[in-house]
């Protein structure tokens, strides 16, 4: 396989920042790939002495595991301050190419100080190639993973760095846009200890997950699929028989118990590994995980048990979940939806983050999904905020769950002006999996055992039962219209 280097002219050049043996902990390289690239000087600088082959900031090649192979792309602060100048990008640029003409994988562990300012807009163009470059290996269906060491700054995080898929940090590594010298300087003040560091991206959502240095290899493996990734873990008992059957209003009053497991417990049980997508919502956990050695995107709602507010999602939990179905669509990837909250939050903050169009946009993202997709209501199924998530080509409930177009306590006192009216309008509505399966509207009615949720998951993730989300709907639908 050959490359052409597609910028103007070989010789780019890099300041020496730095040309202390790095100490980067990485996996092996099979094959280390376009070690002849040399930089030179474009804009002419003296003094300026630019970086000989070894010493340039990114390094690239190939990595074996028992598993299958993997394009590292390693960026490394002790050579050249980790800079990104024109044989960096062009670095970059061909193992992505490499990694889409041979449909593998791209790790990155990244420390960088941003652009080489020593090559000007030579450097800064590198942002657009490296963009393009891994747009053609998303579009070729294929994942990315990355660990960000201190510091990760500039126009690498910027550009390839954060573009991952999966993202991870090192405890109290420095990152963000700008370095904090820069911050000082364009804005007149240093950021604050709550900004710039590896505890304010996780905060945010801008990384998945804090890991250490000597776990990360671990951690990037198992992001690729290449290593089995750690179970997810329920402090919670599993349950050991149907609940009794009970009228609705007593069957919603048991799903919103203390003692009732949410999707997160189930999400736990069903799967046997498991790599968290983070996000800076508290309703939602999201992740890929191993249901009978498939990887499944997992997208579980987190009901709190302390009877605030925390059940109900808010804008931000519903973006999360886009990006988890987005990526899982992007990678031929079976989702599974585990449902549980009274439903979407209403209140002001959640109206100024424009929350009826993030459910909205949810559902349109589920119909879109080319994969496989399934729903579990295990608990409370309410309203517009658990059916974001129920859109899906098979839609099973649990015995002693309930599903309903809006709270018996709201919709009475909308339909009669009395709250106290909820139980007789939770018997009218409906919201029993029974009644719901006899509508059509879900395909099964399980009882709370794991191993027999876990057989009908499976099954239910078939790939041939693609394109039956919306004819379930539709014929449940049209017989309602002539009932």
């Amino acid at each position: 396989m050959t490359f052409a280097l597609h910028t103007q002219g070989e010789n780019m050049g890099q300041e020496s920042i730095d040309q202390t043996e790095s100490t980067m902990t990485s996996p092996p390289f099979a094959e280390q790939w376009d070690t002849e690239l040399r930089s030179g000087n474009p804009l002419g600088l003296s003094p300026y002495t630019p970086a000989t082959p070894e010493d340039e900031s990114v390094r690239t090649g190939l990595v074996h595991t028992p598993d299958g192979d993997y394009v590292l792309i390693e960026c490394d602060f002790h050579r050249t301050g980790g800079t990104m100048g024109a044989v960096a990008g062009e670095r970059v640029v061909r193992a992505y190419r490499r990694a889409t003409e041979g449909r593998l994988p791209v790790a990155q562990i990244i420390s960088t100080g941003g652009a080489r300012l020593q090559e000007g807009y030579f450097a800064l163009a590198q942002m657009t190639r490296t963009a393009s470059a891994v747009a053609e290996h998303r579009a070729a269906g294929l994942l990315s993973a990355a660990v960000f060491r201190s510091p990760t700054t500039g126009g690498v995080f910027a550009s390839w760095g954060t573009s991952a898929d999966l993202r991870a940090v090192s405890p109290g590594a420095t990152i963000g846009f700008g370095g904090p010298r820069v911050v000082q300087t364009v804005t007149g003040t240093f950021p604050p200890d709550s900004s710039h560091n590896a505890a304010s991206a996780f905060r945010h959502g801008i990384v998945d997950a804090i890991i250490p240095e000597d776990e990360q290899v671990d951690w990037l493996e198992q992001a690729l699929g290449l290593r089995s990734a750690p179970p997810l873990g329920a402090d919670f008992p599993v349950p050991l028989a149907s609940p009794p059957t009970t009228t609705p209003w007593e069957a919603l009053m048991a799903c919103r118990s203390h003692d009732r497991p949410s999707g997160v417990e189930w999400a736990a049980w069903l799967t046997d590994g498991w790599t968290e997508l983070n996000g800076p919502g508290q309703r939602f956990r999201i992740g890929i995980g191993t249901i009978d050695s498939t990887r499944v995107m997992v997208i579980a709602m987190d009901r709190d048990r302390s009877g605030g507010s925390l059940s109900l999602p808010r804008p931000e939990d519903f973006r999360l979940a886009r990006r988890g179905i987005a990526l899982a669509a992007r990678l031929g990837m079976p989702i599974l939806t585990l449902i549980d909250t009274p439903g979407a939050d209403p209140s002001p903050s959640s109206e100024a983050g424009d929350l009826a169009r993030e459910i909205s946009e949810t559902l349109v993202a589920l119909a879109d999904v080319a994969s496989v997709t399934v729903s579990l209501c295990v608990g409370e199924g309410g309203s517009g905020g658990a059916v974001a998530l129920a859109h899906t080509d098979t839609m099973l409930m649990l015995e002693g769950s309930v599903f309903s177009v809006i709270g018996p306590e709201a919709g009475a006192v909308v339909l009669y002006r009395d709250i106290a009216r909820a139980p007789e309008l939770a018997a009218s509505m409906r919201i029993l999996p029974h009644d719901l399966a006899g509508f059509g509207f879900t395909d099964g009615v399980l009882p709370n055992s794991v191993d027999i949720v876990r057989r009908a998951v499976i099954d239910a993730l078939d790939p041939s039962r693609v394109g039956r989300r919306n004819s379930r709907v539709d014929a449940a639908t049209l017989a309602g219209l002539f009932s």
